[in-house]
């Protein structure tokens, strides 16, 4: 999420952010190869992601708070691609992340938008979301 966060206040690329947290210790346990993934593949597809969770929004995603924001988008990442993890995973991983990193009340509008989206997705309506 940090990193995501950078590179939506940076605009700078999956190379130039993955060395500032591969180098720090704090990071030793990270999954690089997924942490990479992540890292290149939802700046890449914001656009479609975006309109994944359009649908599920009670407002603006652009008004809503950054750290919020790349918490969405790497939560949506998750349940489109990333079969093996359980929707129910990913959507309290997001509540958590957001708990920590997000605003005061923030968890719970991230929770009801995920909710929305795993619903969607579960009902089959994955088919008619964006493909990217």
């Amino acid at each position: 999420v940090q990193a995501l966060y950078q590179w939506e206040l940076t605009g700078q690329s999956a190379a130039e952010i993955e060395p500032g947290f591969i180098s720090d210790d704090a990071y030793s346990g990270v999954n690089r190869d997924y942490f990479l993934q992540l890292i290149e593949n939802i700046p890449g597809n914001c656009a479609s992601l975006d309109e994944c969770l359009g649908p599920c929004l009670s407002r603006e995603l652009d008004s809503l708070d950054p750290v919020e924001r790349s918490i969405l988008r790497l939560a949506t990442y998750e349940l489109l691609h990333e079969p093996k993890i359980p929707h129910k995973v990913v959507l309290n991983e997001a509540v958590e992340l957001c708990r920590i990193f997000g605003s005061e009340e923030g968890y719970r509008f991230v929770n009801g938008v995920l909710d929305c989206l795993s619903k969607q997705i579960q009902q089959g309506k994955e088919s008619r979301l964006p493909a990217y």
